[in-house]
């Protein structure tokens, strides 16, 4: 058995693979030491406790999840970021099922204060790529915001919606696509 892990990153692979294969469960200091082959101390070398790992584990699935696309012109047209986004999370739902409903989002209810603020972070992340996007799309209206009416509180509206979406499994955007061409393009389909 090794003693040293090569790198945090593959603590958090196995923690994936983990959930992806046993559910969320399954993540503990004795299962991801088994998983990578290493000593419970050397897990203990990157995370003081289970809530540690727990917490990086979470951050690391949303970050798969959202990872940034290869084209980046998804992020310069709001209807092209919409579908992405859709189609993110039904890979997320696939590559790790109950992630959504049964872990990440109980945070919300419980004190797990590092898993919380790993995973708010992560949302405040998504957040921010919806609010730049809107801001730089050249097709949208110049009238579609104003003082009452900002891109940032589109940006909440559309990540609400994509939260709902989750808690929902579903993830056909066409009802969200519809309402941004409507709103903010002046596109009546």
């Amino acid at each position: 058995m090794n003693t040293v892990v090569t790198s945090k990153e593959e603590i958090l692979r196995a923690s994936r693979e983990l959930i992806r294969q046993k559910g969320w469960d399954a993540v503990n200091i004795r299962s991801v030491a088994a998983a990578c082959g290493v000593s419970v101390g050397s897990i203990y070398n990157y995370f003081d406790s289970k809530a540690a790992l727990v917490g990086a584990a979470v951050e690391s699935v949303w970050c798969e999840i959202f990872h940034r696309p290869e084209d980046e012109a998804v992020f310069e047209n709001t209807l092209a970021c919409v579908a992405w986004m859709y189609g993110r999370m039904e890979y997320g739902c696939k590559q790790y099922p109950g992630f959504f409903t049964l872990h990440s989002l109980g945070f919300l209810r419980e004190d797990k204060s590092d898993g919380k603020r790993r995973m708010e972070r992560t949302w405040q992340h998504i957040r921010q790529g919806l609010l730049a996007v809107l801001k730089r799309d050249p097709g949208i209206r110049p009238d579609a915001f104003n003082e009452a009416f900002t891109a940032e509180k589109f940006a909440d509206v559309l990540f609400s919606l994509m939260l709902s979406a989750l808690l929902r499994q579903d993830y056909d955007p066409s009802t969200v696509l519809g309402l941004v061409r409507r709103t903010l393009y002046g596109d009546p389909r």
